[in-house]
């Protein structure tokens, strides 16, 4: 049976959540072997490159609603990849800080996200890729 999907092909909002969906789904496979999830790998991406930052500031650069990244943060503390530890400036707040364990495998992480994005390139092409990222950042400031 084939489902009549009206201009849904078309539409932007609904190709975009299909790619996503698609791209998700590799992303999630590519780092099975390291149990991460998409906002995992985000998080402690960013946690890396700025130790010290707060969760209020990791929510709003993510984009992520604090109610959901507490729970998601502590699940990466309950695995020994991150760490809160007290403010120096302000001792209400919480530092987030990569541990060792964190930093090693977010670097196999990372690895592998690679060779997911070089997937998703071959697919493309590269000149397809930069133009897809050209116009993604586009729709971002709306």
């Amino acid at each position: 049976m084939t489902v009549e999907l009206g201009t849904l092909p078309t539409a932007l909002g609904y190709l975009l959540r299909r790619a996503q969906v698609a791209v998700f789904a590799d992303f999630i496979a590519s780092l099975e072997e390291v149990g991460l999830r998409p906002g995992q790998f985000s998080a402690l991406l960013v946690i890396a490159g700025n130790p010290g930052l707060s969760q209020r500031e990791l929510c709003a650069a993510l984009d992520i609603q604090e109610a959901n990244f507490v729970p998601m943060m502590n699940g990466l503390v309950r695995r020994r990849l991150a760490q809160r530890r007290p403010s120096p400036a302000d001792h209400r707040r919480h530092a987030l800080h990569l541990t060792a364990r964190g930093a090693t495998l977010l670097r196999r992480a990372h690895a592998l996200q690679h060779t997911h994005e070089r997937r998703l390139t071959a697919r493309l092409g590269a000149a397809g890729r930069a133009e897809l990222t050209r116009l993604l950042r586009e729709l971002t400031t709306l």
